[in-house]
């Protein structure tokens, strides 16, 4: 009878662990972790010049990882109240207090720790200072200003548009014009990309209070602004080419990728319709990864 109760507590208690294992890795946010962590490794991998650092870079997916894992956190702690009021977030683990507030604060503390120190002993300190700024702005700026202006956007475009210049950093050791090229064409790009996001969820946004469209509404002028952004990705996605980054075919697919993603918004522009929108978004999610794989294998 003891060994059997044993056995029972045992299995219960490992049950126990791995639920809230898996309640830990839905603050996470792994998708877009993992999108931050490619575009990191994106600007190390256009910054080389050699062969590469294969413990630099592994140390930069682990740390850029644990730090950007720890600013999701504090997203969601700061939000906690708000995601209970939209569908899309009401499941998540605080707002549902499957997860306490405490509890959350002590995996942002230990992970952003551990990524930072990993960052510092094993890349270089510039790289974890610009992670950890970061962290700052998205988490402590941008996030409470959802709810007060559309500049939010604006804002939240600077970290979001940070992970290849940080990966710059952490092959080089500094800032250049190269890094700058790449961190302009993501934060371009951002626009769009969340603009068609806040049109899809608009009214998910409105009843947490969120002012995410830069017009407040999903009309003509919302629409024309996307549209204007997404233009002006043509251009910069040429500059790698005239800087000697990349070659002329990369260039090409930049300038491709740009135009058709720039018809979509047209649509937007005509029927204000979801469908267009969620054609915006999803062009959006093609139009990075295509050219910045583009870029790599392009590379001069």
């Amino acid at each position: 009878m003891y060994t059997g109760a044993s056995q029972i507590d045992k299995g219960g208690t490992a049950s126990t662990l791995f639920v809230k294992a898996g309640l830990f890795f839905q603050l996470v946010k792994f998708r877009l972790t993992a999108l931050v962590v490619f575009s990191g490794c994106f600007g190390y991998l256009m910054a080389q010049g050699g062969s590469t650092d294969w413990v630099k870079l592994i140390a930069l997916i682990i740390g850029s990882f644990l730090v950007t894992s720890g600013a999701n956190t504090i997203n969601q702690i700061i939000e906690k109240d708000l995601d209970k009021l939209m569908k899309r977030t009401d499941a998540r683990p605080l707002p549902t207090d499957k997860l306490s507030i405490q509890e959350a604060t002590y995996f942002t503390l230990a992970v952003t720790t551990l990524g930072t120190l990993t960052l510092i002993f094993f890349v270089n300190a510039f790289t974890a200072g610009l992670t950890l700024f970061s962290l700052i702005l998205y988490g402590f700026v941008y996030t409470p200003l959802k709810q007060k202006s559309p500049i939010s956007v604006f804002v939240g475009a600077f970290p979001g548009a940070m992970p290849p210049l940080i990966g710059w950093v952490a092959y080089t050791g500094a800032l250049s014009a190269e890094a700058f090229i790449l961190f302009g064409i993501q934060f371009i790009w951002q626009f769009p990309h969340f603009w068609s996001i806040a049109w899809l969820g608009d009214e998910d946004y409105k009843r947490a209070g969120f002012k995410m469209l830069p017009n407040g509404n999903k009309d003509f002028n919302t629409a024309f602004k996307m549209m204007t952004y997404t233009l002006f990705l043509i251009p910069m996605g040429v500059l790698p080419a005239q800087y000697g980054m990349t070659g002329l075919t990369s260039a090409l697919i930049a300038i491709v990728c740009g135009a058709l993603f720039l018809v979509q918004t047209f649509s937007l522009m005509r029927t204000g319709s979801r469908k267009a929108a969620l054609r915006m978004m999803f062009g959006s999610f093609f139009y990075l990864p295509i050219v910045q794989i583009a870029y790599l294998f392009d590379k001069v």
